[in-house]
């Protein structure tokens, strides 16, 4: 089934890449990010401790965003448009979700480049690796007119601030991950490919398919992300065919 999401989860962005009314598709492909991510740590980890997972995280991430559009803390003043619904106090679901869909797999990322008991490092990268993705969502984002700033910042109008508030925010809920899912080696496969496929999608949309185009945030994005999705993704995929070639066998890419 998480094939089937992340699958269907390309399909919904390339449709949104090509229609005129791309806010339409954002709804669906953070349901099927969040859907695939959980439906990929559940082959892992047994559907409970991915429901805890994905339920932890969509309660922070929607407890940070409520508290950031009315205080104005951690990323700073912003509020959301009536664009993206439906939207529960003031902020949309599908803001809530995407911190559990992206959340998943970067914390993934980390396990995969910090596999052993480093688990403070492993915050670090997974934070450093969800942060990383924020270079490419705020400007996309603010194009579509989701959200606004109330001072625009130098980078595409978002003020640095935000960045380290991501941080914070990426900091605690690894945190969160730590607990409850800890680190397992086998969990990572189809999650790394999570956000590997984030990575080229959101660098090629930049790149060459919205309109205007923005080389500065495909290659900032790309390098962001692409330092934590190019070695995750070579890693992981060492361990499989080293894991294939002990067992015998090879079906176990990705569940």
């Amino acid at each position: 089934m998480g094939v089937g999401c992340l699958a269907s989860m390309v399909a919904a962005q390339v449709a949104s890449g090509v229609r005129p009314d791309p806010v339409r598709w954002t709804g669906p492909v953070v349901g099927l990010l969040t859907a695939g991510a959980g439906c990929f740590a559940a082959s892992r980890l047994g559907a409970g401790r991915a429901v805890r997972a994905v339920g932890a995280a969509v309660a922070l991430g929607y407890a940070v965003e409520w508290v950031g559009v009315r205080a104005g803390v951690p990323f700073g003043r912003y509020s959301y448009t009536k664009v993206l619904r439906p939207q529960v106090g003031g902020v949309p679901v599908a803001v809530a979700a995407a911190w559990a869909g992206m959340g998943l797999a970067s914390h993934a990322v980390a396990a995969t480049l910090v596999p052993d008991g480093r688990r403070w490092a492993r915050v670090a990268v997974g934070a450093s690796a969800l942060t990383a993705w924020d270079v490419f969502l705020d400007p996309q984002m603010l194009r579509l007119g989701l959200w606004r700033w109330a001072r625009d910042g130098a980078y595409r109008g978002v003020p640095a601030g935000n960045f380290a508030g991501w941080l914070g925010v990426s900091a605690l809920l690894m945190g969160v991950f730590e607990s409850i899912v800890g680190v397992e080696q086998d969990v990572a496969e189809g999650l790394v490919a999570t956000y590997a496929v984030m990575a080229v999608m959101e660098t090629l949309a930049f790149a060459a398919v919205f309109e205007p185009r923005d080389p500065l945030v495909a290659v900032a994005g790309g390098t962001a992300m692409g330092s934590f999705a190019v070695p995750a993704a070579v890693l992981a995929t060492a361990r499989r065919f080293a894991g294939t070639r002990a067992a015998g066998r090879g079906d176990r890419w990705p569940r």
